[in-house]
């Protein structure tokens, strides 16, 4: 049984101070469209032939990169907003500034994140979730598990 996460609202930063000014700007800096791991990618895909559209909004959750005649739908996500390794982030987190804040909004984020790509593979979409530091790493690796899931959704 799926969780609607959609009546859910995420934490609001109102009441928060933040921790420091330079750690604000970073955050405030992070790109959702056009990232640089995103471009890295798109030029990779581009480079092979592969032709896409960017977040399209009709989808569930407005993948990063959409193949709509193979549905697949391609999500970059960063390794903080999303939590990735989420038990060790989630320790570091309480020694932070701000835990009773940022710790809601990743397991907001999360969840959300499941929910969406749970409604996408119900609607026969292929979904693939992507760290944008390993996109970063080495954009082949990523660049292969999509060309692999193109490959299964046209056999």
């Amino acid at each position: 049984m799926a969780v609607d996460f959609s009546a859910m609202k995420a934490p609001r930063y109102n009441r928060f101070t933040p921790s420091s000014a330079s750690a604000s700007y970073v955050k405030r800096r992070n790109k959702s469209k056009n990232s640089v791991a995103e471009l890295s990618l798109r030029r990779a895909l581009w480079s092979r032939g592969l032709r896409y559209r960017l977040h399209v909004t009709n989808l569930p959750g407005k993948p990063d990169i959409v193949f709509k005649r193979d549905r697949v739908a391609v999500f970059i996500d960063g390794d903080f907003w999303h939590g990735r390794n989420w038990a060790q982030l989630e320790k570091k987190l309480l020694s932070r500034a701000n835990p009773e804040y940022w710790i809601p909004k990743i397991r907001y984020n999360r969840n959300r994140d499941n929910e969406q790509t749970l409604a996408l593979e119900e609607a026969g979409w292929i979904v693939v979730r992507l760290w944008e530091t390993d996109i970063l790493r080495n954009v082949e690796d990523p660049l292969e598990i999509i060309v692999e899931a193109l490959r299964k959704k046209a056999e």
